[in-house]
């Protein structure tokens, strides 16, 4: 299903792609060395993913930010896969940062 929650947009064709083959690679890297090497390096299983929405802000006082008395920061939409590190704990980690893992 990759249709969620009414008002979330569609999941994004990358991210249906890691959830439907069960694990993830790094994409790049991105990530620090120090995360990367928790995971297999071949294969990180994929426990969960999920969607996430980082509510934006509106300001109306220019006391806060002269000149700008009425500045927006828009609603985001993050996407995060739950990944299982080798020693089994999970970790939820930004979809950006992987892709689905080839076949074996």
């Amino acid at each position: 299903m990759t249709e969620g929650v009414a008002g979330k947009s569609r999941m994004p064709d990358a991210v249906a792609a890691i959830r439907d083959s069960g694990f993830a690679i790094w994409a790049s890297a991105e990530a620090g060395a120090g995360i990367r090497d928790r995971f297999d390096s071949v294969r990180i299983p994929v426990k969960g993913v999920r969607s996430v929405r980082v509510w934006g802000l509106q300001v109306d006082d220019e006391r806060e930010l002269p000149g700008l008395e009425r500045t927006s920061v828009p609603d985001e939409e993050l996407w995060e896969i739950n990944l299982q590190a080798k020693d089994g704990s999970c970790y939820e980690v930004e979809a950006h940062l992987l892709v689905a893992a080839p076949p074996e």
